[in-house]
């Protein structure tokens, strides 16, 4: 069945996209290996292996803060959680135009998850652009 409640769910399909990542204060700590691997773990664990189940690495420090991991940051999360999972992962952090082309350039970037960018047509569309 899908991800529904109370069964409005019952004999439809639904993709689901799971956002994990670190904060500021883990990623300064050195934890945002073993968050992330609570993450999958703890939080997602009984849906793994789901085709209805996308992985985006979202580091919270990110979200809506115009801030973005390096490219370093980004190919260390996404080829960790890959390891762990097996599938593309997609990057999720303040993707806009001025970035995605070195996001999506990093080997284990499996695509964008783009959020504000996404509602301003010329951003998102040179966002696929850079795809």
């Amino acid at each position: 069945g899908g991800w529904g409640r109370g069964g409005r769910g019952r004999g439809r399909s639904a993709t689901c996209i799971a956002g994990i990542g670190e904060t500021r204060g883990q990623r300064e700590a050195g934890t945002t290996l073993p968050v992330l691997e609570r993450r999958v773990r703890d939080g997602l664990s009984r849906h793994l292996g789901s085709p209805h189940l996308i992985i985006a690495y979202e580091p919270v420090w990110a979200i809506g803060t115009g801030k973005t991991a390096t490219p370093e940051q980004a190919q260390e999360a996404h080829a960790f959680v890959r390891s762990l999972l097996g599938v593309p992962v997609l990057y999720g952090g303040s993707v806009k135009p001025s970035n995605a082309a070195e996001i999506l350039a990093v080997a284990d970037v499996g695509g964008a998850l783009v959020g504000g960018a996404s509602l301003k047509a010329a951003d998102f569309i040179q966002i696929v652009s850079a795809a």
